[in-house]
Parts: C-alpha cells; structure tokens; sequence
C-alpha cells in the first residue's frame, strides 16, 4: 500500500484542551485535502463518541480518505474504517477475526525488538516512535532520534509511519531518513483553534510534506 506522506490524528484529549470537536476538525483537515485521517480517542468510548466517530467515518467517505479507528477493533468493524493497534491492544491476528482479513491494519512499535516482530504480524503499515520528545502521551516510550530510524528503518518492507514530537522543523529530517509518513497531533492544532486555522495549519502541512515526493 502506499501511505500519504501526512497522516493527520484527530486526538480528542488536545482536541477538547483546544476547545475544538473533534468533527469540526475533520470537517477543516478534509477540506484541505488529506487522504488518511486518525480518530485516537483513549477515554471510554460512549455513545456521544461513536456518533461523532460515525458522523467523521461520513465526511471521510465523501472526500475520498481512509478513515483509521485507534485501537477499537469492534468500533473499526462497525464503522466500515481501518484499525491502527498499538502494542497493549489486541494482537493483529486476533483484532482481524473482528475486523475481516481484508480491512486494512496499522501497528505501533518502540524499538528495534518490536519493528523486527512486527515483520511476522498481520499489519499493513507499522509506526515507529516516539522519534522526538513528545506531550501527546503521558508516560511515552523512549524516543527512537532520527539516527536510529534510519539505521531501523531497513528492518521492514512495508509503510512506515514516523511519530511522537514530530513539528513542521522536524518532520524533513523523519522523511529524509526512511519515513514514508509522519503522523501529526500537536503541531496541527493552532492554539486558537478554529476550523479556518486548521485548514491552513493542514494545507502548510501538505505542501511541506509533499515537497520532493
């Protein structure tokens, strides 16, 4: 598969820190024209939560983007979307008897030892960080650098997703290194967060990462 180079997560804890729904975010990163949009919802998925995970699911399909639950096999099934484990979720093999052998399946990994196991997974891409510091979790693992994604990065044949503390400074350096993508919280919401701030802050973005590729 092939990944676009900008992969935007709709975090609903920075989200709702920056006074911004999270639907009305996806509304401004779509109308920007991303191709890949992540809901990371980490609190108990409620009700009001999945109605806004199905209102996004919506907006996804009428742009033409693939739409990425977080780690809820069953809400990825229910929701038609893509899934995106980390490595205290369910194990892919298990999370594909939910979600069916055709839909599409990301992977989180930390260190040398977990993107070498995750060559035998079942996935399609696999992630890769914290490559910088990050304030997106609040006890992250330790970060990978540059350096090493680059010396990593042979390890595996499929899509790679560099994360963690990623910034418009930054992001050239995970890209130039092996990255095929780079997935981006903090730096995409502007404090004053609105729904033309994040269009603007997504399509800066977009060219950024699309230069040279």
């Amino acid at each position: 598969m092939m990944l676009p180079p900008f992969y935007p997560i709709l975090d609903s804890d920075t989200l709702a820190r920056r006074g911004c729904p999270s639907a009305i975010a996806a509304e401004a990163l779509l109308e920007a024209g991303v191709k890949i949009l992540q809901l990371r919802h980490k609190d108990n998925f409620d009700r009001e939560t999945f109605e806004t995970a199905g209102i996004i699911a919506a907006l996804c399909r009428q742009a033409g983007a693939l739409f990425v639950i977080n780690d809820r096999a069953d809400i990825a099934r229910l929701l038609n979307a893509a899934l995106h484990l980390g490595q205290s979720d369910l194990p892919p093999g298990e999370a594909r008897k939910v979600t069916g052998p055709n839909s599409l399946l990301g992977y989180s990994t930390h260190n040398e030892q977990q993107l070498a196991a995750s060559t035998a997974e079942q996935v399609d891409y696999v992630a890769l960080g914290p490559i910088f510091d990050t304030a997106s979790k609040t006890n992250p693992d330790p970060v990978v650098g540059v350096e090493t994604l680059r010396r990593l990065r042979p390890i595996t044949a499929r899509p790679l997703v560099a994360i963690g503390g990623i910034t418009r400074q930054n992001a050239r350096q995970a890209l130039d290194a092996g990255a095929d993508s780079v997935a981006i919280i903090g730096d995409l919401y502007p404090h004053e967060c609105t729904r033309a701030s994040i269009r603007e802050r997504a399509e800066e973005w977009m060219k950024l990462t699309n230069a040279n590729n």
